[in-house]
């Protein structure tokens, strides 16, 4: 592994590109998980007693918050990597500087989960201005939004790496993603799942961010805080070894 401190010119690159873009791209990540929360938060909440002690709409508050962050970590180590990597050929044309594909890969994860942050921290705002999130331990959800966000690059980025056309990230979405949104106690809590399903969702990302967040926007102390860290971080360390041998074998070879 060959990393340098050029990946944040990398970085810094996707920045310039997308700040030139940058309010339209937080109001439309904004926009779609405010209909999930407003429409099922108050629209099926309005039929649901309370859930977890809460009510059911600001249990879902948590949910949303990762989900929409997973969500944005993804589309952009998806479809905007792969159009720099394969349509435009970006990655490429900065290997032609004195930067490594290493550095490439972790310029992209950098900052598919800065601008992931970036996302799940404006979503985070609306959630407080509306009440919920409650206490100073709300503010640790930022730095478990952009762990969160290396998660799904890290992913995101091994998909990208083999992808031969846009159309391979419907694969991804409909097997992997959608899956795991229902899975990861986003919805509803995990104990209303069958055994197994309890069991099997205990492997997936999205379970231990919504396991933190949520306790979090409540104003608590999340349990068992640092397995959840640990396996999160696992997680996006052997994703990026991962994306990292892909990205060679396909650009290198």
């Amino acid at each position: 592994m060959e990393l340098s401190p050029r990946a944040f010119a990398v970085w810094r690159r996707n920045f310039l590109v997308w700040k030139k873009l940058a309010l339209p791209s937080i109001l439309g990540n904004l926009a779609d998980p405010m209909i999930y929360l407003f429409g099922l938060g108050y629209g099926l909440g309005g039929l649901l007693p309370q859930v977890g002690g809460t009510s059911y709409i600001a249990f879902l508050a948590a949910g949303t918050v990762c989900a929409s962050t997973m969500n944005a970590a993804s589309f952009e180590a998806l479809y905007s990597a792969f159009s720099r990597l394969h349509v435009q050929k970006t990655w490429e044309a900065i290997m032609n500087a004195p930067v490594s594909l290493d550095d490439v890969v972790a310029g992209e994860l950098l900052w598919a989960a800065t601008k992931a942050t970036l996302s799940g921290a404006a979503i985070l705002l609306v959630m407080a201005l509306l009440g919920f999130a409650h206490g100073a331990q709300a503010l640790w959800v930022l730095p478990l939004i952009f762990l969160t966000g290396l998660v799904f690059a890290a992913l995101g980025l091994c998909v990208s790496a083999v992808a031969p056309s846009y159309d391979f990230f419907m694969y991804y979405f409909t097997l992997f993603i959608t899956p795991m949104t229902l899975l990861s106690g986003v919805f509803f809590p995990l104990e209303q799942l069958p055994a197994a399903f309890q069991v099997a969702a205990q492997a997936l990302p999205l379970t231990h961010a919504v396991a933190l967040a949520r306790p979090l926007l409540l104003g608590q102390a999340p349990p068992m805080i640092w397995p959840h860290v640990a396996l999160l971080a696992a997680i996006t360390a052997i994703a990026f070894v991962g994306a990292l041998a892909l990205a060679r074998r396909r650009l290198l070879k």
